[in-house]
């Protein structure tokens, strides 16, 4: 396994950076006494003309440069020179050796306190990665967001412990590889290119993310999966529907740990990921990023994702137009059609509670075809992809930071602006106390949204997570006793409270019927 300070020359050297132009002090020489042979050290006797010697460089080579300052000093010496590099756009990768990692809080000698801030607001990225693993990946996000348009200084602080320390297990082979294209649109030379690698692909899948649902893109995203008869994934934590769930080539949501979506790319020698982050992890469960034998192509619209992904080759482009011109230029397959997908699963059936399972089954047999749902029942996603036929544009819609409080007053807003669908709004009961008084502008403006509640009573996601970490049984996980029919009609939106199917079919019935705000709770089952 590469170190840290192997896996960032290896970097430095993949993107042409080997002429280091600095200051050295102490915290510098950890890194600079790795640095291999191909590389070369311009010396400078005051950090203003180190960055006015790089800056100078790169403007005549149209081109990166790498600085290497000293702490807080070094770089506050930088600083006036680099107020030319950034109204020049220069494309200067600044770094500045940290204090060791531990002893930063102590404010000993040389430590640069807040390092990020320091630099801010000069630079378009600043940043001091969070530990030793990380520092490749964040050097190749500060490189390719500088030589990115708009082209422009970063600023990196890398403690000098860290050198020494093993990189992540595929970072040095992974992040040399990358290559992050920028444009209005892809060219012609782009087109043909990724036409090819999709042809030419034995095994090719597509990962589709938000910007696909957002940019009106999930027709192209049929038309692409079927000519190449390949199957389709939804990237992790999904914000949005992409693709419609009953398609054959629909495979459901990726998980979000690292090995376990690489476990689910296995056999596939091309990812093409379009619209979507690479990719955007949440349970910690190390490993490669991809399988072997795998390469990956990502189509954004958004610099920042580009840059930050720790693999595949990059193409920084309006996603709706790419994915229009990729489904219109690449030839119909020989591949074997993709088989129906197996009818829905049957739901468990228990007393006292319906299985959530279940509880989407229901909605989905009698909600109609174009609904939109705004789902914020955290602990249920698994259930409802299993369970839901999403076969429209912006049908879904889901907090796309993670935290609560956006579901029930989204629902809401999405009644308001969509007057001719119906929105239904899946909202846990621990989710649903963070945005409950959006129940009052609903009944206030006579907002016709239904909202179900998914009462079990406890923090459904947190229990998960409590057995992925193996915390146990830790206080503040619960939430009993909360009576969001009285908290409603408090609020001035009639409800019900519900335990069982058919109580549920009578009440969802009705709510549908009446064109005004209603709010239903239902009683589910959590197995712990």
């Amino acid at each position: 396994m590469a170190t840290t300070s192997e896996a960032t020359y290896a970097l430095l050297r993949a993107h042409g950076l080997t002429t280091i132009f600095g200051n050295p002090g102490s915290n510098e020489l950890p890194f600079l006494s790795g640095m291999p042979a191909d590389f070369r050290y311009i010396l400078g006797l005051h950090e203003g003309g180190v960055v006015s010697m790089a800056d100078g460089y790169s403007l005549v080579r149209g081109e990166g440069a790498f600085i290497n300052l000293h702490a807080a000093s070094g770089s506050g010496n930088a600083m006036g020179a680099l107020t030319n590099s950034v109204y020049s756009h220069s494309p200067l990768i600044v770094t500045a050796g940290q204090q060791v990692r531990s002893t930063i809080g102590q404010e000993v000698m040389l430590a640069n306190v807040d390092a990020p801030s320091l630099m801010r607001p000069l630079v378009k990225y600043s940043a001091e990665p969070t530990c030793a693993e990380d520092v490749p990946r964040t050097m190749s996000q500060a490189i390719n967001l500088a030589t990115s348009a708009p082209r422009g200084p970063v600023y990196v602080s890398v403690p000098y412990d860290d050198w020494a320390k093993d990189a992540a297990e595929d970072s040095a082979e992974e992040l040399s590889k990358r290559v992050v294209h920028s444009g209005t649109g892809l060219s012609e030379t782009q087109l043909d290119r990724l036409t090819s690698l999709l042809a030419e692909a034995e095994n090719p899948v597509l990962i589709l993310g938000p910007a696909v649902d957002a940019q009106a893109g999930n027709d192209d995203a049929v038309t692409l999966a079927e000519k190449l008869q390949a199957p389709v994934w939804i990237a992790p934590s999904p914000s949005r529907c992409p693709f419609p769930t009953r398609h054959p080539a629909f495979r459901g949501v990726l998980p979000a740990g690292i090995a376990d979506l690489a476990a689910a790319l296995d056999g596939h020698d091309l990812a093409v990921v379009i619209g979507a982050p690479v990719f955007r992890y949440h349970q910690y469960v190390p490993g490669r990023y991809l399988p072997s034998g795998t390469s990956l192509v990502h189509l954004t619209d958004d610099p920042s994702e580009a840059s930050r992904a720790p693999v595949g080759e990059a193409f920084v482009v309006p996603v709706g137009a790419a994915l229009a011109a990729l489904a219109e230029s690449v030839p119909p397959t020989q591949r074997e059609p993709l088989r129906p997908l197996p009818d829905f699963a049957e739901p468990e059936v228990h007393a006292g509670g319906l299985d959530p399972a279940h509880l989407f089954a229901r909605i989905r047999t009698q909600a109609p075809d174009d609904a939109i749902y705004v789902n914020e029942s955290t602990s249920t996603s698994d259930a409802f992809w299993s369970q839901m036929d999403l076969s429209q544009q912006g049908s879904y819609f889901f907090p796309a930071s993670g935290g609560l409080g956006f579901g029930l007053p989204a629902a809401v807003g999405a009644q308001l602006g969509s007057a001719d669908r119906q929105v239904i709004g899946l909202i846990g009961d621990g989710s649903a106390n963070y945005g409950i008084t959006a129940l009052w502008t609903a009944a206030q403006y006579e907002i016709p949204v239904v909202v179900i509640i998914l009462k079990n009573g406890t923090y459904g996601a947190l229990r998960g997570f409590g057995r992925l970490l193996k915390t146990g049984e830790t206080p503040g996980l619960d939430v009993p006793d909360i009576d969001f029919v009285h908290l409603a009609e408090g609020y001035g939106v009639s409800a019900v409270s519900v335990d069982n199917a058919d109580d549920f079919d009578s009440a969802f019935k009705e709510a549908l019927s009446v064109r005004k705000p209603r709010l239903i709770e239902v009683t589910t089952t959590y197995t712990a």
